[in-house]
């Protein structure tokens, strides 16, 4: 018997001020994030459901409920599905512009490898292992989904495809409600993934 854990990114946050929000709480969808939201809720009918598990954090939450409702199940809270702790949480990081250009900051960036600022790239992939057998477990032999976050879902993906932890932000390829599938085989191994974007056409510009 094989399966698929897809591995949703949540919607768009309603974030003017562009800070850098993590694990903080109370951040929700903005409604260009909730129409993405409801995107991949119909987009996900092509598939024999049987769980759906997410972040804790409200723009997860959010984000799962259209699926919840597509599939008439409930959704499993998992904290490993969580964001990546970041000591810059809360603030402006933006290039020439926020908290990286104080030199106070820096102490933070002396090891990109780990990284310094955050949490480290290895328990990621502990944690992000452990949501995806939770979820193959939770659906019983079909299909199951996840709802997380850009680094985490960029991290696992990495560590099964062989690539180095270290990496430029810019060149994740983990949009905005975009799907990174973990392909199962019958003996519960990873077998292959794959990656789509079924709420493109709502991606915001990019300037």
């Amino acid at each position: 018997m094989t399966s698929t854990v897809h591995f949703l990114r949540h919607g768009e946050v309603f974030n003017p001020e562009k800070i850098l929000y993590g694990r903080q709480p109370g951040w929700y969808l903005s409604e260009r994030g909730q129409e993405m939201a409801k995107t991949v809720g119909e987009w996900s009918k092509q598939f024999d459901v049987g769980a759906i598990l997410a972040s804790p954090l409200q723009r997860a939450q959010e984000t799962a409920a259209p699926l919840a409702k597509a599939h008439g199940l409930s959704i499993i809270t998992n904290e490993n599905l969580i964001e990546a702790a970041n000591v810059f949480e809360g603030q402006k990081f933006e290039m020439g512009s926020g908290v990286l250009r104080h030199p106070k900051s820096w102490r933070y960036l002396t090891r990109p490898w780990i990284p310094s600022w955050g949490e480290p790239y290895d328990q990621q992939v502990t944690r992000m292992l452990a949501a995806l057998f939770a979820a193959r477990d939770a659906a019983n032999g079909k299909d199951a989904f996840t709802v997380s976050h850009q680094l985490p879902i960029w991290i696992l993906r990495s560590a099964v495809e062989g690539r180095h932890m270290m990496h430029d932000p810019r060149k994740r390829e983990c949009s905005l409600a975009s799907v990174t599938s973990f392909h199962l085989d019958s003996n519960g191994e990873i077998s292959g993934v794959s990656y789509a974007e079924p709420a493109k056409h709502l991606l915001p510009e990019k300037k």
